[in-house]
């Protein structure tokens, strides 16, 4: 009778079945476990984001988006989607990319972030064609330092697949002279990424979150991303503590304490004094060029 009585809660649970993000595994007792589904909750549905976190890579997006998802009025997407920057994506349609975003309720507004956005050449067009006033939320870091921490995640990366590396030196020199084509280069050059988002959206329609500072003092820039968003303040003080052995803030929100996976923060090399020079040399131009394009000026070296 028991294991008629289990068959047919399978399926039931076969026929009803839900979203992925509502699966659950079930313990029935020695022997038996199965998954079952839990119903988006009531009123909830997908939609396309109301602000994305368009960039840039090595930036701060994953810490921005952890730390906004602290409010309670802000649905965040699990992973980065890259349905504007890449092409097989973009042809699998809007349909696609809606049902990639979380159940969200109508007072909430939901948030997806792909840094890649910021540097791809079609991703302004095609976020305008979806949504002309969406807002747009973009975390900057020093530039140099951006260079150095991109070349640090791709060399972390080719170890742990067991690839050759590079000392960063020979990435960023080539024939004795400054490699500007080395792509971690060509991201940090936000004046040039920022003109063709300018084509599309008004100044307006995108806030800077500064990196460098949200490191240090992550509250004053999340008050500011909540007024820009016209979200009522929530996010307070009591929602980050700095932890000691990782050297950056966490986070403590609804009973629980979480840090940003230990692939964050990695310690960066030490780079050639005359090679770095050069690297700053070569960026600070293209940094004039961007406080003047967004009206505002960052501490840069």
């Amino acid at each position: 009778m028991a294991f008629l009585l289990v068959s047919m809660f399978l399926l039931v649970l076969q026929t009803y079945a839900a979203p992925p993000e509502f699966v659950q595994s079930l313990d029935l007792g020695p022997g038996l476990t199965t998954n079952y589904t839990l119903s988006p909750p009531p009123g909830t549905s997908k939609r396309a984001p109301h602000s994305i976190i368009i960039g840039v890579r090595k930036g701060g997006t994953r810490a921005l988006l952890e730390m906004l998802d602290i409010h309670p009025e802000v649905a965040a997407a699990a992973t980065e989607v890259h349905f504007f920057d890449w092409e097989e994506n973009y042809a699998k349609g809007f349909d696609w990319y809606r049902e990639l975003m979380p159940y969200s309720y109508p007072h909430q507004i939901t948030v997806e972030k792909t840094p890649g956005y910021f540097t791809s050449a079609l991703a302004p067009e095609r976020i305008c064609a979806m949504n002309s006033s969406i807002k747009l939320l973009l975390i900057l870091r020093d530039p140099t330092e951006r260079v150095i921490s991109d070349y640090t995640q791709v060399y972390f990366n080719r170890l742990e697949n067991h690839k050759p590396v590079q000392a960063i030196e020979n990435l960023l020199v080539r024939s004795g002279a400054l490699n500007t084509r080395y792509k971690a280069i060509q991201r940090s050059l936000y004046d040039v990424h920022m003109l063709n988002w300018l084509r599309h959206f008004p100044l307006e329609q995108i806030h800077i979150v500064d990196g460098d500072t949200l490191i240090r003092n992550p509250l004053p820039e999340l008050q500011k991303v909540e007024r820009f968003l016209n979200l009522p303040p929530r996010i307070m003080s009591s929602n980050f503590y700095f932890n000691q052995t990782k050297g950056f803030y966490c986070i403590r929100s609804d009973g629980r304490e979480r840090c940003l996976h230990e692939s964050k923060g990695r310690p960066h090399p030490v780079v050639n004094g005359t090679v770095l020079q050069q690297l700053r040399f070569y960026l600070r131009e293209h940094n004039r060029n961007f406080y003047r394009l967004v009206k505002r000026s960052f501490d840069w070296q």
